[in-house]
């Protein structure tokens, strides 16, 4: 697989554990919105150690955008990355990924699950598609929640709902996406359901929809 060498022209912290880099883009790469790629550190030791980002700017952008979450107090790849400065290098490969807009729903995601969704809500915005689309957004706290006043200037008030697992707020619900909490807040269950979160939400998640007679056809979702 093709790779190539780009340079981070410069970083941004979203929040306590999440960072944007804006990349530079090799002339002629393209991908859809939804879309990921395997990304790498152009350091010695670090070049063969691949990881799956998604793409979170416009396929029509000047320069490429990762929304990545760092791990800090792991020994891996996200705590190298977390030390990274405008003008260090990621390798990344050519694009891929299953997760693409089929029509008007819900979205379902998870703490960095929001990511591959993040490229699809800008582009549909831009392109004055939004229309009714919802996004029900699960974090353990406040603090957590990436692009909080981006998705809340994008999207309706009931078009977006936030659930915190560990904090009680009276801003946000507190609690999980379960069965309750879907029949509560969706109201049809025949438009489609886009979900990626970490792999026990999912099953969850995925479980409930099926007790609600949402249809597999009715579903994208990040392969677990």
């Amino acid at each position: 697989m093709k790779e190539y060498t780009v340079k981070i022209l410069g970083t941004k912290q979203l929040t306590h554990d999440v960072r944007q880099f804006r990349l530079e883009k090799p002339e002629g790469y393209s991908y859809e919105p939804g879309q990921a790629t395997g990304v790498s550190v152009n350091k010695e030791g670090w070049k063969d150690e691949e990881r799956p980002f998604t793409f979170t700017g416009l396929p029509d952008d000047d320069h490429l955008e990762f929304i990545i979450k760092i791990y800090p107090s792991h020994e891996g790849v996200t705590r190298k990355i977390g030390d990274l400065k405008k003008g260090d290098e990621f390798i990344i490969r050519e694009p891929w990924g299953a997760i693409n807009y089929d029509g008007e729903g819900v979205f379902i995601a998870g703490g960095a699950g929001i990511t591959p969704f993040i490229a699809i809500l800008r582009h549909l915005e831009k392109e004055g598609e939004l229309e009714d689309n919802k996004l029900i957004f699960a974090n353990n706290t406040g603090k957590d929640i990436i692009l909080k006043d981006e998705f809340s200037e994008m999207l309706k008030e009931d078009n977006f709902i936030n659930i915190l697992a560990e904090e009680d707020s009276d801003d946000f619900y507190n609690g999980f996406v379960d069965k309750g909490f879907l029949k509560e807040h969706v109201d049809d269950f025949d438009k489609m359901f886009y979900v990626c979160g970490p792999p026990p939400m999912m099953k969850s998640v995925l479980s409930d929809l099926s007790d609600l007679d949402v249809r597999d056809d009715q579903i994208v979702k990040e392969d677990l």
